[in-house]
């Protein structure tokens, strides 16, 4: 019994040594100071996104079914909040019939003051393909669109704007083995008329979903998934300034759903599901010269769960995402302290 003891003992104080040996390297702590749960009104709610415009937040997800496609299919849900505690329905946008499947909404703010969010449609006809659409809107509530964006079966994941008012979209294709091994960079003037601007964007193969940011200096870094076969692992990559030349490196760890941001002090900070042990929804540090993910705070989260939108306002970090940890997929909102 002694012996058990110890043994227990000796094994709890290597663990806490090895996270407190974590936390010593890293440049960057986060203090949990709240989740809440905001949303749980359809039987799966899930892939979010989140925004600060016109001094008020918005928060965007798909209502459905399940998690994959079954009828009546997904619709967009927006909410809406003035303080990101008491949320409203502004929006539920709807494509077609209840066998057409809208997934996956993203919100940026263009560079002539509208909100803009991006969704693919997986239409009645098949299911496995996919068509990305833009919508438009001025006050979240009424909703320009859709507008057909990129190529048909490339879904365009995100659209980010650079400093220079022009928007950059990250698609992979979505049927075929070939089209599955490769990432498209896109770009627009006006955020509905794409061009290919990179036909493969990564040596790498099996990458698909993806986060993107600019930096101060005119360089932006990337965080993209891969699946696959002896391809797992999350891959980060750096341009500096000029986008056709990019540097990509393989981190140690598999990330679904990425997302990136950067706070003060040049940090990048990096969410998403993570699958080593317990499945869950984190947030960590990103070295994207080292080639690096430090796992620094577990979101309350299991199960189905991830796709995560992550903004730095009022010295919080607000990171909306969604999990099953309760019962059924319901969005949720976490504020975390950076320090």
């Amino acid at each position: 019994m002694k012996t058990t003891t110890t043994l227990i003992f000796y094994c709890i104080v290597v663990a806490l040594m090895a996270f407190s040996a974590v936390r010593a390297e890293s440049p960057v702590e986060l203090e949990l100071l709240n989740v809440e749960k905001v949303w749980g009104k359809a039987p799966h709610n899930a892939f979010t996104d989140l925004v600060r415009f016109k001094d008020k937040w918005y928060m965007t997800f798909r209502e459905a079914k399940c998690h994959m496609y079954d009828a009546p299919a997904g619709d967009i849900r927006v909410l809406t909040s003035k303080d990101g505690e008491t949320w409203e329905s502004a929006a539920l946008i709807k494509y077609g019939t209840e066998d057409d499947d809208l997934r996956d909404s993203k919100l940026s703010v263009t560079p002539d003051g509208k909100l803009m969010m991006v969704c693919a449609l997986a239409p009645k006809e098949n299911h496995r393909t996919r068509q990305s659409y833009a919508y438009l809107s001025s006050d979240g509530v009424h909703w320009e669109g859709p507008h057909k964006i990129g190529e048909f079966d490339w879904w365009m994941w995100r659209v980010v704007w650079s400093p220079d008012g022009t928007a950059y979209g990250l698609g992979y294709g979505c049927e075929g083995e070939s089209k599955n091994s490769i990432l498209r960079l896109y770009r627009s003037k006006d955020g509905i008329d794409f061009e290919t601007f990179l036909p493969r964007m990564t040596p790498q193969d099996r990458v698909n979903e993806a986060g993107m940011i600019f930096r101060p200096d005119g360089s932006a870094v990337v965080l993209i998934r891969r699946d696959g076969k002896g391809a797992t692992n999350a891959i980060v990559g750096t341009s500096e300034g000029d986008l056709s030349k990019w540097t990509f490196k393989e981190l140690k760890q598999r990330i679904g759903g990425p997302q990136i941001l950067e706070v003060p002090g040049g940090h990048i900070l990096a969410s998403g599901r993570l699958y080593d042990g317990k499945v869950r929804t984190s947030v960590g540090l990103l070295e994207p010269e080292k080639g690096k993910f430090t796992e620094l705070l577990k979101l309350p989260s299991g199960g189905d769960t991830s796709y995560p939108g992550m903004v730095f306002h009022g010295g919080i970090l607000w990171v909306s995402y969604y999990s099953s940890h309760e019962g059924k997929t319901s969005i949720y909102l976490a504020k975390i302290k950076v320090k």
